[in-house]
């Protein structure tokens, strides 16, 4: 009788070894509206599994028109990170009609945020100042139409949406817990890094005043001192009125401005002209990240762009 059950001991014991191993679940579908959350994802979910970045290069958050094949690609996500309505109004409704339950994360409701209210007008108050109301950073969460959305160009609010990720990632896909958190390390780590490394760079342009396009930029220019003294306009899709020009004209003139930067999306011609009357330079900032090629190095490369295209035209003027 021993030997019986020995015998069927073994046997046993050959059936699970020979039995195929549990297949883990499928990693969840994760969207990202614009390239540089898409990026952030990227970084955590390294090795597992790649985001897919809605908003197509060239394309601007503040409108667009999902495609067919986006809308499913929008539908069939366990997971959309946004920053929130302030930003990507293009996606509003589709979250509301297309996406799953429970699948978006707005990422502007991080908790510990750095947040910035909406700069009034278009000219600007003097250096360490930047027309910016008191107490900015503790602009509330509930107040998502006087906040600046574009919170991802400081790399402090960068580590705090890698932590939502993670976290976001975590709950549907908790065999993979491990692994995100550990990729969640080292990106907040490069991303300190790159902080002393952009706070290098800009000290030595941090006193040279200039213009931008649309006023996508406070959170880069507050961590940074920069010194920019206006926007030709407020939003990209609504042109500036004649007076605006005119004083933005005479505050290029009295502070000695000397760049102004357009964006990769927009090509107004009032920056030509403004460049024929006043002699400055035209540079090109991207606050997306167009140019840069989807996956965890993105946002890195974003920041340093920025940085070379800010740096090099205006210390091209001595």
């Amino acid at each position: 009788m021993r030997s019986l059950s020995q015998a069927f001991s073994v046997l046993a014991l050959a059936a699970v070894l020979a039995a195929p191993p549990a297949q883990a679940a499928e990693p969840p579908r994760v969207v990202a509206s614009i390239a540089p959350l898409g990026s952030l994802a990227a970084a955590v979910m390294r090795g597992v599994a790649e985001p897919t970045v809605l908003l197509p290069a060239g394309a601007s958050p503040h409108a667009y028109a999902l495609r067919p094949s986006e809308a499913r690609t929008l539908a069939s996500a366990d997971l959309v990170l946004w920053i929130g309505e302030a930003l990507e109004t293009f996606l509003e409704e589709p979250l509301a009609t297309l996406a799953r339950p429970d699948a978006a994360v707005e990422l502007m409701e991080a908790d510990g945020l750095i947040l910035h209210p909406n700069r009034a007008g278009g000219i600007w108050g003097a250096h360490h100042d930047h027309g910016h109301a008191p107490g900015a950073a503790g602009a509330h969460h509930d107040d998502h139409g006087k906040i600046d959305a574009h919170l991802w160009l400081d790399p402090r609010n960068a580590a705090i949406l890698v932590d939502r990720i993670t976290d976001a990632l975590s709950t549907r896909d908790p065999e993979r817990a491990a692994a995100y958190r550990a990729n969640a390390v080292s990106a907040k780590q490069a991303l300190n890094d790159l902080d002393i490394e952009l706070a290098a760079t800009f000290a030595e342009v941090g006193d040279r005043p200039y213009v931008v396009f649309h006023d996508a930029y406070q959170y880069l220019e507050q961590r940074y001192n920069l010194f920019p003294i206006g926007a030709v306009t407020v939003g990209p899709e609504r042109g500036p009125g004649a007076q605006r020009l005119s004083r933005l004209r005479d505050e290029i003139a009295s502070r000695g401005a000397a760049c102004a930067f357009r964006e990769p999306q927009f090509t107004p011609k009032i920056l030509e002209s403004l460049a024929a009357d006043t002699s400055i330079r035209i540079g090109v900032l991207d606050p997306l990240g167009v140019e840069a090629k989807p996956g965890p190095d993105g946002y890195f490369k974003l920041m340093r762009a920025l940085a070379a295209s800010l740096t090099g035209c205006l210390a091209a003027g001595g």
